[in-house]
């Protein structure tokens, strides 16, 4: 983990946990560089707490000017947007929902805690992006963990066939943040390949500037295709294909479905 990613992080767990690290010195140069991966994460308002909590006299001398005007607000996430991509199971993942919310013993922390994850796992598969949504996790687990019940989670993870990727992402949270175990229930066994997907997630999502098309129509009436995304769409769905099969496929075909019905527009 080099510098920059170092105190990335270090900035997420002081402005999300209250945790103090202190940050290493950074040229402007690096600064911008962590400024692109508190953007595409979409993590600024943890980050400037962060700061606001860590930074000394010579991180403010070399922090770009703007930087936290421009990452001072968070985008804000709406749980009742939250979908899923294979439409049985999203089907099945909205039953849950209107039948807990009907139930006798309802439970609305354990529901706001299926959302994160299933909210967690659509921006993981489409954009190789989930710090927000782990920070949303962790925040709300140690928020309202002892609201939650977790024998319900774990049943409606398991007819949704997520339970290996709730999994992956509690061990997420112990890879990077500090989390520990008896904090996640749902965490069998800890996922080996979670602290590399963590930082693959910000690096490459940081400098990709790769056009956001599968297929184009060009002028002459041929079509082309954005072979470079085509490639990483289908490596992302690859490594997560082991967590999630039927959503990693569900979520792919629908994509490039999508991308193909773009032609006509």
């Amino acid at each position: 983990m080099d510098i920059i990613t170092r105190n990335f992080f270090r900035l997420l767990r002081s402005g999300a946990w209250h945790e103090d690290e202190a940050l290493e010195p950074m040229s402007h140069f690096k600064w911008e560089r962590l400024g692109q991966m508190v953007h595409v994460q979409h993590v600024e308002a943890a980050v400037k707490a962060g700061l606001d909590r860590l930074a000394g006299e010579d991180t403010w001398v070399n922090l770009p000017d703007g930087f936290l005007a421009e990452y001072q607000e968070e985008r804000a996430t709406s749980k009742a947007d939250v979908q899923l991509s294979n439409g049985f199971l999203n089907a099945r993942f909205h039953r849950i929902i209107q039948n807990e919310i009907h139930a006798i013993d309802t439970n609305v922390a354990s529901l706001d805690v299926l959302k994160i994850f299933v909210g967690t796992v659509a921006t993981m598969l489409n954009n190789g992006v989930m710090i927000k949504g782990l920070l949303d996790l962790g925040r709300y687990l140690r928020t309202y963990g002892d609201h939650v019940d977790f024998v319900k989670l774990d049943t409606w993870l398991s007819k949704l066939h997520l339970q290996r990727m709730a999994q992956l992402q509690g061990s997420m949270l112990v890879a990077v943040f500090n989390f520990e175990t008896d904090e996640l229930p749902f965490v069998r066994h800890l996922e080996i390949s979670a602290y590399n997907l963590v930082l693959r997630s910000v690096y490459h999502t940081a400098s990709d500037t790769a056009e956001e098309w599968h297929f184009r129509q060009s002028r002459t009436g041929f079509v082309t295709n954005n072979s470079q995304l085509l490639r990483r769409n289908l490596r992302r769905s690859l490594r997560y294909l082991p967590y999630a099969p039927l959503e990693t496929v569900s979520n792919y075909l629908n994509n490039f479905t999508r991308s193909l019905q773009e032609i006509e527009e």
